[in-house]
């Protein structure tokens, strides 16, 4: 296991260009089996996860190339072999795998996939979808035999708009034959970035970003190219260090529509932004608002910036309230920025911020990725040194951070431990 050193305080100054989104192309990758032929995907970050989904192609037999941010994946000699608990519980993203070869083969063994502890995280609506479409699911001590003589289109509801859910099943629906017609789709950029990459290998689908997406099935699909979009989360999460350190701290290789739901709340706070077509320049807030926060799906607030946003709540002049609707087990950051000296109350879903509170140096332990994110954001306005442990998680979902950071003038190191 890794752990970070940070020594707070310090001005960040400079810019920093965004990669590509981590949960987009953990879709994309497995996505690019149900091709016929070569897929190159431009634009993948260089994160752990990206290493974990490759380890799952070259089990199953496809040759992988993944080079200067490009993969290039020939699924053409891919065997459908169970996928053991040890490599799909690496991450939450390799059940994209299961709908992949569900929709390929209309076979599929593999076991419950991993991922950060922040709730139950359920794959029933995922489970639905299948369902619908005609695979009978079977489930005996964590391992899913997944399998139908026929899969046809279908009509799935999803009780709530899940991201997970909404691209399992268009992955499934892909060559099913007839029109699935998904209700109460998630709408966020990741899946328009997935479905536009299923459309450019032959599929036919349409809505993606709406709450109804069509999917009429094809009988093969081609090779073909793709980029990933800009992280929409790590954008978010450098443009909060922004206003809580930032001297014209530029944030590049960016879409500022994907990140309006924070950069409202941000201007509501008194953070003063420069916003162009593909750029964000941030500066330190003096005397922040206090603000109400509840996550939604996108466009709404998102789930995954509820964590780094608490270090900003923190220094507000009064009583922030912010609501956690997605993930019930979301506050484990909370813990560790009231030892650094934040005083923050958690009540069932609500967590009441009181600031401005002065943050000092600690040793904490990152619990999960954006937890990781909230306290690599406290140590650096901390006064004094903060040891954060389990910084592994950190590194499944933001290149090269510790560089992106210390370019732009943080102190911070890694090791091992």
């Amino acid at each position: 296991m890794k752990q970070v050193k940070i020594d707070g305080g310090r001005i960040l100054s400079g810019k920093i260009t965004i990669s590509g989104a981590k949960n987009s192309a953990v879709a994309l990758i497995p996505a690019s089996i149900l091709s016929d032929d070569v897929v190159k995907i431009d634009n993948i970050p260089n994160i752990s996860d990206i290493y974990a989904l490759d380890e799952i192609l070259k089990y199953l037999g496809a040759k992988v190339t993944l080079k200067d941010g490009m993969i290039t994946i020939d699924p053409t000699n891919i065997k459908n072999k169970e996928i053991p608990k040890d490599i799909s519980s690496k991450l939450r993203a390799s059940y994209y795998f299961m709908s992949a070869l569900l929709g390929k083969y209309k076979y599929v063994e593999m076991y419950f996939p991993g991922g950060c502890k922040i709730g139950a995280r359920p794959i029933d609506q995922t489970l639905k979808g299948f369902e619908a479409l005609g695979a009978k699911v079977v489930e005996k001590d964590n391992k899913f035999t997944i399998s139908a003589e026929e899969l046809k289109g279908g009509h799935v509801y999803l009780d709530m708009p899940s991201v997970g859910a909404t691209i399992n099943t268009m992955l499934v629906a892909v060559k099913a034959k007839g029109l699935t017609i998904i209700e109460n789709a998630a709408k966020e950029p990741e899946i328009v970035n997935v479905a536009t990459f299923l459309n450019n290998m032959g599929a036919k689908i349409t809505g993606a970003g709406t709450s109804e997406i069509r999917i009429k099935g094809v009988d093969s699909l081609k090779g073909c190219f793709a980029e990933v979009i800009p992280d929409r989360i790590e954008t978010g999460t450098y443009i909060i260090a922004g206003a809580l350190l930032g001297d014209n701290l530029r944030i590049e290789n960016i879409i500022p529509e994907h990140v309006e739901s924070l950069t409202l709340k941000l201007s509501e706070m008194g953070v003063k932004m420069e916003i162009g077509s593909n750029y964000i320049v941030v500066n330190r807030v003096e005397k922040p608002k206090p603000v109400n926060l509840k996550t939604l799906g996108y466009p709404g607030f998102p789930t995954d910036l509820q964590q780094p946003i608490t270090t900003l709540l923190t220094q507000c002049r009064g009583t922030s309230v912010l609501e956690e609707t997605i993930y019930e087990n979301r506050f484990q950051n909370v813990p560790y920025l009231n030892k650094m000296g934040a005083n923050i109350k958690i009540t069932g879903k609500k967590i009441k911020v009181k600031g401005p509170t002065a943050l000092k140096g600690a040793k904490v332990t990152a619990t999960d990725l954006r937890a990781g994110a909230c306290l690599i954001l406290a140590a650096l306005i901390a006064k004094g040194k903060t040891t954060i442990k389990d910084v592994d998680h950190v590194l499944r979902g933001y290149e090269n951070i510790i560089e992106k950071l210390t370019d732009v003038g943080a102190k911070i190191t890694i090791e091992e431990i």
